[in-house]
């Protein structure tokens, strides 16, 4: 009887659920104080608020034609349009005022790179659980086709499935899910792999308890803090993939905000002195991505086992 009670006390009280969610409040504590984390943090926060209330903050909506001037096109930085209105970093070749369109361009970038990341990292973790767990044939079959998908360089693939689906939001988010899910996989099943040996997993198979549950409930948990990092390098990642397909003309049509179709609609008139039209997108997608790659590297630091201190 005790050593029942001892398995179940390490299965649903003092075994993964603590072991889980210390190394996890441990991992914020530490990403938190630490400066360059938090400054990543404060611009990605105002990135993502700058997105969000675009339509309250932005000057104008710059995909509704009845707000556009032809008139206005090109404008160079702090010109004042006809009817009174600043554009403060410029306006594009449309007569779009710069600034609104960048603001509108985060909202889609940022949903493209959460959204994509995250669906992806559900169906990888989802199969790298299942593959380190059941083991023997799956297991290897599994990961022959991540090494398959793998082995071709993530543009390449984006560029089929968009030359097959077509143009549009949900179709980049559907092709950059396509060309993420193996990373996720293979990094938590080698997580898995080293926590289905624990004790507590032991204890929760004498226990009788469900595969599902011994999956999702206990070893999910224990691999969390890797794949955390994984899943933010990724989100940059997908961000400027979806950029780079919209700056080639095959990600997002014309019709949708976009940092890459902006940098794209000014990178002809660079020559001619219009600088500003690719600059200045181009310099938020860059500071985006900066900050993001500022936290997933702090927190690579903080989850080194090798880390002093």
């Amino acid at each position: 009887m005790s050593h029942d009670t001892n398995s179940a006390t390490s299965v649903h009280g003092g075994g993964p659920a603590r072991r889980s969610r210390s190394p996890f409040r441990q991992m914020i504590t530490a990403l938190l104080h630490d400066k360059l984390a938090l400054i990543g943090i404060v611009m990605v926060s105002i990135f993502i608020l700058a997105a969000v209330f675009s339509p309250l903050t932005a000057p104008q909506d710059p995909y509704d034609l009845s707000q556009l001037d032809i008139l206005d096109g090109r404008l160079p930085p702090g010109s004042t349009s006809v009817n009174g209105m600043v554009y403060l970093i410029g306006t594009d070749d449309q007569g779009r005022d710069l600034l609104s369109a960048i603001l509108y361009g985060l909202r889609t970038s940022i949903l493209v790179g959460i959204s994509s990341a995250a669906i992806a990292l559900v169906i990888g973790a989802s199969i790298g659980l299942v593959s380190a767990y059941a083991g023997g044939r799956l297991d290897s079959f599994l990961m022959r086709v991540v090494d398959i998908q793998l082995s071709f360089p993530a543009i390449l693939i984006a560029l089929i499935f968009l030359a097959i689906l077509g143009q549009g939001v949900d179709k980049i988010i559907l092709a950059l899910i396509v060309t993420q899910w193996a990373y996720y996989a293979r990094t938590i099943r080698g997580s898995a792999l080293v926590e289905r040996k624990r004790a507590y997993v032991d204890a929760a198979r004498s226990m009788a308890l469900p595969d599902r549950s011994i999956l999702f409930r206990h070893i999910l948990p224990n691999c969390l803090p890797p794949l955390i990092v994984v899943a933010t390098m990724r989100v940059a990642y997908a961000i400027m993939l979806e950029a780079t397909l919209s700056f080639l003309g095959i990600g997002l049509p014309v019709t949708e905000p976009s940092l890459g179709l902006l940098i794209s609609n000014g990178f002809e008139y660079l020559l001619s002195g219009d600088y500003w039209i690719s600059f200045f997108p181009g310099l938020v997608l860059l500071l985006l991505i900066v900050a993001i790659n500022l936290i997933g590297d702090e927190l690579r630091d903080i989850l080194n086992p090798r880390r002093e201190g």
